[in-house]
């Protein structure tokens, strides 16, 4: 329902925006994700109409719209929830939802189906933060768009809430039939609710695939450090094996070159208190306490440190001779060494 054809967005001699491909189907789901000023909330708003394209081409169904034939907002059949709610604060839970609809019964159904029953008649003011933005999403619902726009939806909630409304929003979505593209700076909350996620740098998409490819097999070394913890160790390429000092794993199909930096995870390492005659290849550098698991920071008699993630029975103590080895079974991605 979505397609943008080299879409770009200047701000004056900034260019917000460099020539981005992307295309939803029906009723995907795709979270956009990068670091501040990337262009993310830039590609939202021109889609919404809230900006104009300084290039290229935005195509909603049967709309096409560029920088010389624009299509306004109301007139583009999307729904739009920010991060502040943008509810009016002088309508009740009900009147907001249904705010403009000749037939209430849509509206009925959103505020059912989002929990909201008890609250029909409440003010805004009166509304937790999580039912604020259950609110927003009824009312967006309610009026049936061919798209949904969602920038940073749960950023202003706390980190529980944040966890148990980002699954009801995408069930709502998917219940819905409604394809969306959500905006979001929350790793966490890009991997577990895009089917698939573009990662942004500089105005450019670095990467689009499932979360598990960008995470996995990212298409770049930004990509690599955006996502997670990430750390590159000197290796070789050995037919389909990836050889490193600290172990060996499956390579990629695509890699190439005998030399290569191989991408390796916390957990993607296993730790082993150096015993008898083998000595080890680290110490413990640093040590950090996460509850279900510890972090450590293994400095390597190389010279390079690495981050290991551990079960949190293990506990080591700074400066503890360990031997850290790969023990992932799955390909890890492999770059040209770095100059």
């Amino acid at each position: 329902m979505l397609e943008t054809r080299r879409l770009t967005v200047r701000y004056g001699r900034t260019t917000a925006v460099d020539a981005l491909d992307l295309a939803l189907a029906d009723d995907e789901i795709v979270t956009l994700v990068g670091p501040t000023g990337c262009g993310k909330t830039s590609v939202l708003r021109a889609v919404a109409g809230l900006l104009p394209p300084s290039d290229g081409e935005i195509r909603l169904g049967a709309l096409h719209i560029d920088a010389r034939h624009d299509v306004p907002p109301e007139k583009r059949g999307v729904g739009l929830v920010f991060q502040d709610f943008a509810l009016f604060p002088h309508l009740s839970v009900a009147d907001n939802v249904a705010f403009r609809l000749r037939d209430r019964r849509p509206a009925e159904h959103w505020i059912e189906r989002l929990g909201l029953a008890a609250h029909r008649q409440a003010m805004p003011d009166t509304l937790s933060g999580g039912q604020k933005q259950r609110v927003a999403l009824a009312r967006a619902l309610a009026h049936a768009p061919a798209l949904m726009l969602l920038d940073e939806p749960l950023a202003s909630l706390d980190a529980a809430l944040k966890a148990e409304l980002r699954w009801e929003i995408r069930d709502a979505l998917k219940a819905a039939g409604i394809p969306a593209l959500w905006v979001t700076h929350d790793q966490t909350e890009a991997l577990s609710v895009g089917d698939r996620m573009g990662v942004m740098h500089a105005g450019r998409l670095e990467q689009i695939a499932t979360p598990d490819v960008c995470f996995r097999l990212p298409a770049t070394r930004f990509v690599a450090r955006f996502l997670g913890d990430a750390a590159f160790v000197p290796g070789r390429l050995e037919a389909d094996r990836l050889v490193t000092a600290i172990g060996h794993a499956p390579a990629p199909r695509d890699c190439a070159g005998e030399r290569v930096d191989v991408l390796v995870r916390p957990d993607d390492l296993s730790l082993q208190p150096a015993a008898g005659g083998d000595g080890g290849n680290g110490h413990v550098a640093w040590a950090r306490y996460e509850g279900e698991t510890r972090l450590y920071g293994i400095g390597l008699d190389h010279g390079d440190t690495l981050r290991v993630r551990t079960n949190h029975e293990h506990d080591y103590a700074r400066g503890t001779r360990v031997a850290a080895r790969i023990c992932a079974e799955h390909p890890l991605a492999a770059f040209p060494p770095a100059d």
